[in-house]
């Protein structure tokens, strides 16, 4: 039963942020039912050195705190990424700072990686029961003067916890942030973070994978840059892409003016559009984790077949609930039978 039919209509009545904060106490109380169990053969994929029952992640932003992993990883996704976590905890920007855009279906977000800070986070981690992927998003402090170094700090944090973790480059909520994807900055970043990795692989005996995740408003050159960079520097993988500073002309709702990163399915046709060109730049050599938009299996299956190896939902979720995750599985095995495709791995990129 999808009870969110019931339920969906209630919350939304509430304002967006306060709704989100009611999710997460319902989860971490147990009162979220459990997603119904859908497994299937042909979901079954592997990336980054880690197996996947379903190419279908919950992104970050959702659970910032990783408090509800367990319970999120129980809707059915194949993974769930939590963050963006920063070394210290800070408040994120004034209120309100997330608005609806019910005709389009899309969020407007300035919460400026609001969080409790890498001890709450790491604490939070170490009482889960680790059934399932789960990847560690990681940010800089807003007042930080040394960006690197809270790469760095949060690197070492998460680590020991983390099945992956991502560098998070795109924001635009946080000043600055998202100049660190110029070429020069993100060339010393990912030195930095390269070298990191490879001493705490070294210390605990666990190489996991490192991924950056990245805006969908660059130009070419800008995703020229950034595939040179990861492929000269063997980044493990990209996430395409973060929330848009830009506005589609055809937005109608009252809130499409509100200053933040634009979600769901307005920013879709220019995630997808992102992906294309990163694959295409980088010759399908890296892999890519697609974002942006997503909310049916035919959507997850565009995202595939453009280059993704697994995709990632959020905002849809404010709308369609968590059921919204068996229906992307169960129809993804029905779109993947329909064109001949034995599981994920043979449908990736074969869209270009």
């Amino acid at each position: 039963m999808d009870y969110y039919r019931v339920v969906g209509p209630l919350v939304r009545l509430l304002p967006a942020e306060t709704a989100h904060d009611a999710a997460i106490c319902a989860l971490r109380a147990g009162l979220v039912p459990a997603g119904a169990a859908f497994d299937h053969s042909a979901l079954a994929t592997e990336c980054f050195g880690l197996s996947f029952k379903s190419p279908v992640g919950l992104a970050a932003g959702f659970d910032k705190n990783a408090a509800v992993v367990d319970a999120l990883l129980a809707q059915g996704f194949g993974f769930v990424e939590a963050g963006t976590v920063t070394p210290l905890p800070q408040p994120g920007n004034p209120q309100p700072r997330m608005f609806r855009l019910k005709k389009e279906k899309g969020i407007i977000n300035r919460l400026g990686f609001n969080n409790h800070g890498a001890d709450v986070f790491v604490a939070n981690l170490k009482r889960r029961k680790k059934a399932g992927v789960l990847g560690a998003n990681i940010g800089r402090n807003k007042n930080s003067p040394d960006a690197v170094s809270d790469y760095l700090t949060g690197l070492e944090r998460v680590y020991p916890h983390a099945d992956y973790i991502t560098i998070n480059v795109s924001s635009p909520n946080t000043v600055g942030l998202r100049d660190l994807q110029q070429k020069t900055q993100l060339v010393a970043l990912i030195k930095a973070i390269t070298a990191k990795r490879e001493e705490l692989a070294e210390m605990q005996d666990r190489r996991i994978a490192v991924l950056y995740k990245i805006a969908p408003d660059l130009n070419l050159q800008q995703k020229q840059d950034i595939v040179e960079a990861a492929l000269t520097h063997s980044v493990d993988g990209l996430i395409v892409s973060n929330t848009t500073v830009s506005r589609p002309s055809t937005l109608q709702s009252h809130n499409r003016g509100e200053q933040g990163g634009l979600s769901g399915e307005p920013l879709k046709t220019l995630s997808l559009a992102a992906l294309r060109d990163i694959r295409s730049l980088s010759q399908g050599r890296i892999p890519l984790i697609g974002v942006g938009g997503i909310a049916s299996a035919e959507d997850a299956y565009g995202f595939i077949r453009a280059g993704a190896s697994l995709v990632q939902v959020y905002t849809a979720l404010v709308y369609q609930g968590f059921h919204l995750v068996r229906r992307i599985n169960e129809g993804l095995v029905q779109l993947l039978a329909r064109d001949g495709f034995r599981n994920i791995a043979s449908a990736v990129g074969t869209g270009e």
